[in-house]
């Protein structure tokens, strides 16, 4: 029998395989898609042939790629060609952003933003249409909160929405109104939908267009396979499976994406989307749903009430019996469920639809999952292993609102159980990273940073110091902890013989570099597949 020979064989004294705590001198082999061998550079000199290209990367970290477990591609597309509002610290710092923005593109209908925070702002007050009209009196404008559940927009917006003083709240949705009754420019959750409706109509060559430059970015950054989860039904006018299929099929997809869809007990929809994209880097791999909104808007979903405002404990976004019904009939045909769900309440909920889901059809390995887990119940934290759900968690969520409006929210007593992503690992919880993007920015390096040092908005506070992990478990919960969290364990997460040849090269070792260099720190070379998708100083042909 003929022995493989390696298309390429890249070699370096710290190789992060995922298999053990720490980097190793190490050199791998890849053949077409596949890794064929992990061993020294020695053990790799039989594998080289007379077309074999071979690169020792000296001391930059080798590993897995990033794999996003959590984040919404065509609204983040959008995100990168729009206004960023987040370095804003007052409501004219903001205007002046957008005011810039708007500008630079005249011949742009609508004028969309996003990462807008108040509660960084110098008056903490959420801002009205009327500043916006100031700016922007004849063209749309929609600014979206640091969150995604809320949206600050001018009058020119509302007017083409059809929103006045007379219309009625939608279901899971509140329009924001003055003391006069008129709507302030302020829409919440679902009441959002009629604007992102008419601002979010792109045609075909433009969505092509975002899609290409969302797949450059990734790739640029060592993410190598993202889970697009549905985001909510107010954007989806935006998705388009059939594109992401288009690029598939021109060989122009550098990522694998793994799609969520609705979970809205439309079963054989979802079945059919099911059988359409099931490819090595297109493929439905379950369903999504809400079961609230976001602390800072008090549409998070708790327990008890908040501690700010004690006449609402937030509700959840469709009925509870509706929400159980769903995942049990969703989980009989096989498919795997994932929850948003921020406040203890929720969780709760994600927890019993779960269980109930068991209790009908029998324990299975679902691999369902809930998203976000920010403010969890002591109680339920043992259920993830019992249960066997994935905590999908995005680390820097915690740093990115400011943290003493989020704690007034919740009080000092749920405040103790924020983000308890050691405590949950501890207690046999599986692991997922990812960002949310666009609500957060695509880097995986600053998730990676916040989980291993806990350091708050305040950029010099530890939050909760006993909730920090280890670098190789932040790692890991970045690369296999997804893998495991779609079924591709076997294929994806860790550098062994035989996966799928899905690689970043950072320019420095992580387990070298002072912590808080950790968020800079650059990816130098990107694999997926076996092929060069990004290389920074094109040191590497691009085959």
């Amino acid at each position: 029998m003929t022995k493989q020979i390696a298309d390429l064989i890249l070699s370096g004294n710290a190789v992060f395989t995922g298999l053990t705590d720490q980097p190793q001198p190490a050199a791998i082999a890849i053949a077409k898609d596949r890794i064929i061998a992990v061993g020294t550079a020695e053990e790799m000199k039989s594998l080289t042939g007379e077309h074999t290209k071979v690169y020792h990367f000296e001391d930059q970290l080798i590993m897995p790629g990033f794999h996003d477990f959590h984040l919404h591609v065509m609204d983040g597309a959008v995100t990168m060609d729009s206004a960023y509002l987040f370095p804003a610290r007052s409501e004219e710092e903001a205007l002046a952003i957008i005011r810039d923005f708007a500008e630079s593109r005249p011949d742009e209908p609508w004028v969309i933003g996003s990462t807008w925070d108040s509660g960084y702002w110098d008056t903490q007050k959420l801002p009205d249409r009327y500043a916006l009209d100031r700016i922007l009196p004849d063209r749309p404008a929609l600014m979206f909160h640091a969150e995604g559940h809320y949206a600050w927009v001018n009058s020119k917006a509302l007017e083409i929405a059809g929103i006045d003083r007379d219309t009625k709240n939608p279901a899971f949705g509140i329009i924001g109104k003055d003391e006069n009754g008129e709507p302030d420019g302020i829409l919440y959750e679902k009441a959002m939908g009629a604007v992102i409706e008419h601002a979010y109509r792109f045609t075909k060559e433009k969505k092509r267009e975002l899609f290409a430059n969302f797949l450059a970015h990734a790739a640029s950054l060592g993410v190598t396979a993202v889970h697009d989860l549905f985001a909510t039904e107010s954007l989806a006018i935006l998705t388009d499976y059939e594109l992401f299929k288009e690029f598939e099929d021109e060989g122009g997809l550098t990522a694998r994406l793994h799609l969520w869809p609705a979970l809205d007990g439309d079963l054989e929809h979802a079945k059919q989307l099911r059988d359409r994209y099931q490819s090595d880097r297109l493929r439905v791999s379950g369903l999504k749903q809400f079961i609230d909104g976001v602390i800072t808007a008090r549409t998070a979903y708790m327990l008890e009430p908040y501690a700010d405002d004690p006449e609402t404990r937030g509700e959840t976004t469709f009925p509870a019996d509706t929400i159980k019904k769903w995942v049990v009939d969703a989980d009989k045909e096989g498919f795997s469920i994932r929850f948003h769900a921020i406040g203890d309440g929720a969780i709760r909920l994600a927890f019993d639809a779960y269980e109930e889901a068991q209790l009908a059809n029998g324990k299975r390995d679902s691999r369902h999952s809930i998203e976000h887990v920010e403010v969890i119940h002591p109680d339920d934290i043992r259920r993830f292993k019992e249960l066997g759900v994935t905590a999908s968690m995005q680390p820097d969520h915690f740093a990115m609102s400011e943290r003493g409006v989020y704690t007034a929210r919740i009080g000092g007593e749920r405040e103790k159980h924020v983000f308890p992503i050691r405590t949950l690992k501890e207690a046999g919880a599986r692991l997922a990273f990812g960002t949310d993007f666009p609500i957060d920015v695509l880097n995986p390096l600053l998730q990676i940073y916040r989980a291993v040092t806990r350091i708050d908005s305040s950029g010099k506070t530890v939050w909760h110091p006993h909730e920090r992990i280890s670098l190789a478990d932040a790692l890991k919960a970045y690369t296999s902890g997804s893998a495991y969290g779609c079924f591709r364990e076997h294929e994806l997460g860790t550098l062994e013989a035989g996966k799928l040849a899905d690689i970043v090269v950072l320019e420095r070792n992580l387990f070298e570099v002072p912590v808080d260099d950790i968020p800079e720190v650059k990816a130098v070379v990107t694999i997926v597949d076996g092929k060069v998708v990004f290389d920074r100083a094109n040191e590497l042909a691009v085959k």
